[in-house]
């Protein structure tokens, strides 16, 4: 009964469903960014690392210009940059794709270490910076109960989501997008109809590492204020589960992003209950649920779902 009565006051909690937005929206531009990857035949295994480096360009540019808005752009140049990093391994070179979205994430997290020491003078967190102002949407606000949750919230939660539609249009409603889903099913038939498969490649990947970076910012300049080291902490791969879980599709994801963001949301949510009386140890076990439930989704889900037939192939021009 005690469970019941914790659940129910969990679900009609509007703070629930704000914390559930927060916490998928990072998801949600990973996920996007690995759907555009992925639709053009590669596999990018370093949003993890590419969110951290975002995270932390946000912040160190925030804090040098004193604007959260340049340090989200600076973070989406960063982002970009490693994008290419990894266009130019898999693409170009026909490197292993895995390997080289590895050596992406130790990359991110050696170099975000040791810059956070030489910039801030102390390991393990940033000074504190300014954040993104929050958008008081007076329309949304007057809205009953659900005002309260979608009426005032970071400006990258409204764009996370605008970024899903627009992503959706452009794959399913465009030339370009044609061209992607060509490249990632068939890149030998694309070609003989004079498509540049690497072109379309490098641009999927280019918009996959500037997509995840927005992941990154939103957790440092658009919600903490500061960055701490290795703050992404797993959520690029929970965001890959989301893409697989999504089916490659730019709404799917968002859907996947939104069930893990509810799972982690409960899982703080729980602990706050008092009317459980959790021990102090078992609160600890409700912040695995988040990451077995990305578990359960990728052991259930990965055969059922079916990724572009080229995906993580690299393409040789004959």
């Amino acid at each position: 009964m005690n469970w019941l009565i914790a659940i129910s006051n969990i679900l009609i909690n509007p703070i629930f469903y704000k914390s559930m937005l927060n916490n998928a929206t990072p998801l949600i531009f990973a996920s996007l960014g690995g759907t555009y990857s992925e639709t053009t035949g590669v596999v990018n295994i370093a949003l993890e690392g590419i969110m951290l480096a975002g995270a932390f360009a946000s912040v160190v540019f925030t804090y040098i210009t004193g604007s959260p808005w340049i340090g989200v752009l600076m973070a989406m140049y960063v982002g970009g940059a490693m994008g290419m990093l990894h266009a130019l391994a898999s693409v170009k070179y026909k490197g292993d794709q895995i390997v080289s979205g590895t050596a992406l994430i130790l990359l991110s997290q050696g170099i975000t270490g040791f810059l956070l020491q030489r910039i801030f003078g102390e390991p393990g967190s940033s000074e504190l910076v300014k954040t993104l102002p929050t958008w008081n949407i007076e329309i949304f606000r007057r809205i009953p109960f659900i005002g309260s949750i979608i009426g005032n919230l970071s400006p990258l939660v409204y764009i996370a989501f605008i970024c899903v539609i627009l992503s959706h249009f452009l794959i399913f409603k465009t030339k370009l997008g044609l061209r992607m889903r060509a490249v990632g099913e068939n890149p030998e038939a694309a070609d003989t109809l004079g498509i540049n498969v690497y072109n379309v490649r490098y641009f999927g990947v280019i918009m996959s590492g500037v997509l995840a970076s927005l992941g990154g910012a939103f957790l440092s300049v658009g919600e903490l204020g500061q960055f701490t080291e290795n703050m992404s902490n797993g959520r690029g791969f929970i965001a890959l589960a989301a893409m697989i879980f999504g089916n490659w599709k730019p709404f799917g994801a968002m859907w996947a992003s939104l069930l893990f963001g509810m799972a982690e949301s409960f899982s703080y949510q729980i602990q706050t209950q008092s009317i459980l009386r959790l021990p102090p140890e078992i609160k600890y076990l409700f912040l695995m649920i988040p990451f077995v439930l990305t578990l359960v989704v990728v052991a259930g889900f990965v055969g059922k779902t079916r990724s572009p037939a080229s995906d993580g192939i690299p393409y040789e021009k004959e």
